[in-house]
């Protein structure tokens, strides 16, 4: 007698949250010098190497100020990256069960888009206190913020410029996150079946995949997320369309791409890390939910 095929297991809703936030988190303690940099570049007039940026950056400021923010950095995972992967495996688990069949390509792509819209909604005003806490280092003693703290940071700008001032620049964080979700999901697909006849299916060829995903991704979402930055760490009273002219007058086109290396650096290992250590906490709970197999009388 054939034994009927296993049924399939899933992980509950509310964990697919918490390792999603989790493990964007883990990957964040590791990458936030790369932001730091990537922020001060953007921020900056002139033309810097990341490199210079780096070492002054820890010639004034120490080597620990390459850490500066990393509790808004934990918070913005904490909110955009938990809500966006568990939207899209909500999304995607209930596509499932209704329709009896994994989703397509065009229909993964567009639950990855919706979902990083809405946990970018989420996430911004964690990622305007990360914006202004990273730059503050490169201000006039005078002019800084020295926000003590994540929470300090968002206390004090609800007291000084109200609460809405949290969602400053969220609609250029929302288009830039369905911009990358849209770029990772169709280029990591298409870069991993290419490898998949040279690499091993593993870390190599995640790894592969996700740094060519991250090249797409960082050219078509870097204006965006310059906007955003320039935004997000502007003085009270200035408009947003001022912010964006005064960028192209002064600056030029070009200026949309600046800080690329730290943002490439950045996105590719980041996205890397965050699966590897979802995949892991999702092999953990499967291996620690195993069922008991029942002793033959």
């Amino acid at each position: 007698m054939t034994k009927g095929k296993p049924p399939e297991r899933y992980i509950p809703n509310i964990l697919k949250f918490a390792f999603g936030g989790s493990s964007g988190m883990l990957a964040t303690c590791i990458v936030q010098p790369l932001d730091l940099i990537k922020t001060r570049m953007q921020l900056s007039g002139g033309k810097r190497s990341s490199f210079s940026v780096g070492s002054e950056i820890v010639t004034k400021e120490g080597f620990m100020a390459l850490y500066s923010g990393l509790s808004a950095g934990l918070l913005r995972q904490a909110t955009y990256t938990t809500t966006r992967l568990g939207v899209f495996n909500y999304f995607f688990d209930t596509y499932k069960e209704t329709q009896g069949k994994a989703p397509g390509f065009g229909t993964k792509t567009l639950m990855g888009v919706g979902a990083g819209s809405i946990g970018a909604f989420v996430g911004t005003p964690a990622e305007v206190a990360l914006i202004r806490m990273t730059a503050d280092g490169r201000l006039p003693k005078d002019q800084r913020r020295n926000y003590r703290n994540v929470a300090d940071a968002l206390m004090r700008i609800v007291k000084e410029e109200g609460a809405l001032k949290l969602w400053r620049g969220a609609t250029p964080t929302v288009i830039r996150a369905m911009v990358v979700n849209a770029a990772q999901l169709g280029t990591y697909q298409q870069a991993r079946e290419m490898f998949l006849a040279v690499v091993r299916d593993g870390v190599a060829l995640h790894f592969c995949a996700s740094m060519v995903s991250g090249l797409v991704t960082t050219i078509a979402s870097m204006p965006v997320d310059i906007i955003k930055t320039r935004i997000q760490n502007a003085a009270k009273g200035q408009s947003q369309l001022s912010v964006v002219t005064n960028l192209l007058r002064n600056e030029g086109l070009f200026s949309l791409w600046k800080g690329f290396l730290p943002y490439y650096a950045r996105l590719g290992p980041h996205t890397v890390l965050t699966f590897i250590f979802l995949e892991q906490m999702n092999a953990a709970y499967f291996r620690l939910t195993e069922p008991m197999p029942t002793k033959k009388l």
